[in-house]
């Protein structure tokens, strides 16, 4: 007859004790508390303005028959620009220069020859951030007059969004409150507190012809400003009561 050891007993009954753990249900979620009914809505808030900067980036090309005289002529144009914007009380901070080049122009006169070098190129580019808007007819005017003969683009912006961006947050949250008490309503609830607020997307600009606001341009420039619009969207979640 085997005779069990104390140790084996030990062994014996921890076995026993693992065994009736595993056999034990999983405790159910009603042993915790009834779960939570909650309701989560999504909404957005726009805010529109009339732009209030506008970032033109325009500059000179020159050519000449040698690098020198190319560069020369783009210097003396280029500086005549600066100098008249910055006499228009366009700031030094508001003047960067973009694009700077000088490369060889090629030609080719015959058909199966290979090109070969017929001048230079010198490229100047500056972007000018203007902050008075009614300026930008005489802005185009005077830089075209001086020497500039590409304006590649011109952008119009908000200076300060983010106050834009707060009015749109407000926005955002009235619209969803509003929509989340509604589904409420029609279910025959009411909201309890918020749980959770969630910004998923901020400050979308867009520029729109929707009551286009026209510039006093120079010899009637035909450049609208549109809209910009700047958009919040919100998730909220709330707990029914």
């Amino acid at each position: 007859m085997s005779r069990t050891t104390p140790k084996n007993l030990l062994i014996l009954t921890m076995l026993a004790a693992a065994a009736l753990f595993c056999a034990m249900p999983p405790a159910s979620a009603h042993e915790h508390g009834p779960q939570k009914r909650t309701i989560s809505v999504a909404a957005t808030g726009t805010v529109k303005a009339t732009p209030d900067k506008i970032d033109i980036t325009t500059g000179v090309t020159s050519e000449a028959l040698t690098a020198r005289e190319a560069l020369d002529k783009n210097t003396e144009a280029m500086a005549k620009v600066v100098e008249a914007l910055k006499s228009d009380g366009i700031e030094a901070k508001d003047i960067q220069t973009t694009n700077f080049s000088v490369s060889p122009v090629y030609e080719q006169r015959k058909e199966g020859q290979a090109p070969f070098v017929s001048g230079y190129r010198v490229v100047n580019s500056v972007r000018i951030s203007l902050r008075d808007t009614k300026k930008l007819g005489a802005i185009l005017d005077k830089v075209v007059s001086l020497g500039a003969n590409t304006i590649d683009s011109i952008e119009f912006s908000v200076a300060e969004p983010e106050a834009l961006k707060d009015k749109a947050r407000k926005r955002a949250m009235e619209n969803v409150t509003a929509n989340a008490e509604l589904y409420a309503e029609a279910a025959g609830v009411k909201l309890g507190p918020v749980l959770t607020i969630i910004e998923e997307d901020a400050f979308i600009p867009r520029y729109g012809s929707a009551a286009p606001a026209r510039m006093e341009m120079a010899r009637d420039v035909p450049i609208e400003a549109g809209t910009a619009t700047v958009e919040v969207r919100v998730r909220v979640t709330w707990e029914l009561e």
